[in-house]
């Protein structure tokens, strides 16, 4: 699913208009961003799953083409747990 069939899907049910819609996508989006910039990022929504921000650790990989062994570089990521509701619907 794609975000403009999001914002489409989140119209017809609202009943708003799909301008109203992306700008209320555009602002969950960015509140979750802002959440999950902070130092202990973490976002949860009850029954559907938490959104939280962890610490990968640097680590050598392989050039695929070359075989020769590269240093990747330690980074934050965001992982997804979904919540109890979540994983029996699905």
């Amino acid at each position: 699913m794609t975000k403009a069939e999001i914002v489409e899907k989140m119209a017809d049910d609202s009943g708003i208009s799909k301008a109203a819609a992306a700008k209320a996508l555009d602002s969950f989006m960015d509140s979750v961003t802002l959440a999950l910039k902070k130092k202990d990022g973490k976002v949860t929504l009850v029954g559907f799953g938490t959104f939280v921000k962890t610490r990968r650790k640097a680590r050598k990989g392989r050039n695929p083409q070359t075989g020769d062994e590269i240093k990747i570089k330690a980074c934050n990521v965001v992982k997804f747990r979904p919540g109890k509701k979540l994983r029996d619907a699905v």
